[in-house]
């Protein structure tokens, strides 16, 4: 597979974002070559379960300019730089606790000429309260303790069409991870925008502040 898919769901991009999106891959097997990011058998489903997959979160939400972002747990960069690339707008601060995931994303944030991308090795807990409209992130933990750790982080309020909130990507039954949460969720299917069969049981998780 290849950014034309991409391209296919996201027919309005720029001339700089196609590139930015083509340049993608080649850019994640050069580093993965040194430091192991990705898994290196799902390097050739690299644009449908990485590049696309984080790209679900713009299916449900089109942010507004000057939404603050923080993807928690980024591992490689994902969801926070493809998310970037779609919304130069907004900015993103990606962080995880492990050192050389970040040493990567800051290297191909740079390669990129990302300006709406910070980067920093830390953990959810010690980032200032308010600090984002947005939390994202894929799968770190079950929901119930991913939103311990982050729901100082989130700002009242917003300018987007959903409230502030988080938006967290997940999949298969989510029935028991959600029930504390039931008044506060909206769970949207990814099936529902791509057609791969990849995104069949994937959704995005929304909770609201």
């Amino acid at each position: 597979m290849s950014a034309e898919t991409i391209f296919h769901y996201f027919p309005k991009l720029t001339t700089e974002q196609q590139d930015q999106f083509g340049r993608l891959l080649p850019l994640y097997e050069e580093w993965n070559a040194k430091i192991n990011v990705i898994s290196r058998k799902d390097m050739e489903n690299f644009y449908w379960h990485h590049v696309l997959h984080s790209l679900g979160i713009a299916k449900v939400i089109s942010f507004e300019p000057e939404t603050r972002l923080i993807d928690v747990g980024t591992g490689g960069g994902f969801p926070g730089i493809p998310l970037a690339i779609l919304f130069p707008g907004s900015s993103f601060h990606l962080v995880d606790s492990i050192g050389k995931k970040i040493r990567v994303v800051e290297a191909i944030v740079k390669d990129l000429g990302l300006k709406n991308v910070t980067a920093e090795q830390t953990r959810a807990e010690s980032l200032p309260r308010h600090s984002a409209d947005f939390v994202i992130s894929r799968a770190v933990t079950a929901l119930p303790e991913f939103h311990t750790w982050t729901q100082k982080l989130i700002r009242p309020g917003g300018k987007n069409t959903l409230r502030n909130g988080t938006l967290y990507l997940k999949g298969g039954d989510l029935e028991e991870e959600i029930r504390p949460f039931k008044r506060k969720i909206i769970v949207f299917d990814l099936k529902d925008y791509f057609s791969e069969d990849f995104f069949e049981s994937k959704k995005v998780v929304y909770l609201s502040e």
